[in-house]
């Protein structure tokens, strides 16, 4: 046993003192460092997605899509190392990992060309479309500011003013909603994102991930149980498969549009809160989850994922939500972290990080030399144009309005017509089982519109659940447009 300075330790279980029965000593330097190390274990907790596993993968590509963009990834016969991190998004850290929550679903790529990461989860949408919006979304589903309790009444508040979350909801208290284990269930990287080619064509593209051990899910009346049995279930799950050699897969696939498409749907294409309907997907590469970390803070807790770790030939696209994580999350993890959190190891890129960034607490980047700016002509470090961002067509001018096709209800209708009727059924059981906890009448009777406008049998069965005035929400719904 060594002190942080390297030093042997001679004892671990007794203190310096002054005599037999004289008090601690002050220079008793194994034991101050040690306390002051304790004092200091813990970083800010992530705000949301606290509670996360981590693992170690590789990602091989199984098609050749250098017809859409230059990412060495995806180029055949290449073995790229991952760590992919799991979470729910509203628990804190030691929350069970059964609460009725979205999945945190983000993979770290350490490629050829630097680090690439998909921010995603276990739905291909989201409850809004602006990332102005994002703060009051969590303050609302977080525990109150007052009694540090989650409250019903403070979340469907905030969606009874936001009717683009009808959609996530519906897909949230579905059965999908709640899966049995991390490795049953399929992750999507929600926004579109920009695919460029060696011509410098651009394509609109989405990351859905598939999970080839299958989706398996949790009932509602099931959840409790599942919670008392083990409420780090999914945890133990995953890491319980790995360590016997039971390796966990998914497989990715994308959907691709060309920038002439966007505008053909009934929707915008780049709303976060709709699914590209009836655009097909192509398999690209599978992923493969190998390896459980050996520190859980080096790996799961240090590791730092942000949508603007992007690669040449994937860019970001003009999706209102992404633009706002594009600046938040890394910069979150600045402050969790500090501003050399990329020097990390489990954040650190594979290959040589050459700029002028120096300095700031805990730098270990070993810039060299004088010259620590450019442009220089002492020593040049060396740009290729062929790395520029794509240019992207402009027009109008700034503005601050929504976006025009809005189409709050009309996917949410289409995904529960889709639901089996023993799943339709579980959905009205789960979500009738939270709008039970709504006191504020206006409110309640809003989501419920809401739910009606997405699909008449929807808004039938949670009135009857609810003991809600027919009428009264048929009003309300008939003044919703979806368009």
């Amino acid at each position: 046993m060594t002190r942080d300075n390297g030093s042997p330790v001679g004892d671990n279980e007794n203190s310096q003192t002054a005599g037999p029965q004289g008090p601690v000593v002050l220079q008793d330097s194994h034991l101050i460092e040690k306390l002051q190390r304790f004092d200091r274990e813990r970083i800010p907790e992530r705000v949301v997605h606290a509670r996360g596993t981590g693992a170690f993968g590789e990602f091989v590509p199984t098609a050749d899509i250098s017809n859409l963009t230059v990412a060495k990834v995806f180029t055949p016969g290449t073995k790229t190392p991952v760590f992919v991190r799991f979470s729910t998004v509203m628990g804190y850290r030691g929350s069970p990992e059964q609460a009725r929550d979205p999945r945190g679903f983000a993979t770290k790529f350490y490629t050829a060309q630097g680090n690439w990461d998909i921010v995603g989860i276990n739905k291909p949408i989201f409850f809004i479309r602006d990332a102005i919006k994002f703060p009051d979304f969590v303050h609302a589903n977080k525990p109150g500011a007052v009694t540090g309790v989650q409250d019903a009444n403070l979340a469907y508040d905030f969606f009874a003013h936001t009717p683009e979350s009808t959609n996530m909801l519906t897909h949230m208290y579905a059965n999908e909603g709640m899966p049995d284990s991390y490795r049953h269930m399929d992750g999507w990287g929600v926004h579109a994102f920009k695919m460029i080619n060696a011509k410098g064509e651009v394509h609109y593209v989405k990351f859905h991930w598939r999970s080839d051990q299958g989706l398996k899910n949790l009932r509602p009346q099931e959840i409790p149980a599942s919670i008392g049995n083990d409420w780090n279930m999914m945890t133990n799950d995953l890491y319980g498969a790995i360590r016997k050699g039971d390796n966990p897969k998914w497989d990715l696939y994308i959907q691709v549009l060309s920038p002439s498409d966007l505008d053909k749907f009934d929707y915008d294409a780049l709303d976060d809160t709709k699914e590209w309907l009836n655009v097909p997907e192509m398999k690209v590469g599978t992923m493969t989850l190998n390896r459980v970390p050996d520190n859980y803070f080096e790996s799961t807790e240090e590791s730092a994922f942000a949508p603007s770790r992007l690669v040449p030939g994937i860019e970001a696209s003009e999706d209102r939500m992404l633009q706002g994580r594009l600046f938040a999350y890394a910069d979150t993890q600045m402050y969790r972290l500090g501003a050399n959190y990329n020097s990390l190891p489990i954040n650190r890129p594979l290959i040589t990080v050459q700029n002028n960034n120096q300095d700031g607490p805990m730098n270990s980047g070993h810039r060299t030399g004088e010259v620590n700016y450019e442009p220089s002509g002492i020593n040049e470090i060396s740009q290729d144009p062929k790395y520029k961002y794509t240019q992207t067509p402009l027009a109008g001018t700034t503005q601050q309005i929504a976006i025009h096709k809005q189409q709050d209800f009309k996917q949410a209708g289409m995904y529960y017509r889709a639901l089996p009727a023993s799943e339709k059924a579980d959905l009205v059981t789960a979500l009738s089982g939270d709008l039970r906890h709504v006191t504020n009448d206006k409110n309640r009777y809003t989501m419920l519109s809401y739910f009606n406008k997405a699909d008449s049998d929807l808004g039938a069965r949670l009135e009857r659940a609810l003991g809600a005035d027919p009428a009264r929400v048929q009003s309300l719904s008939a003044k919703l447009s979806d368009n």
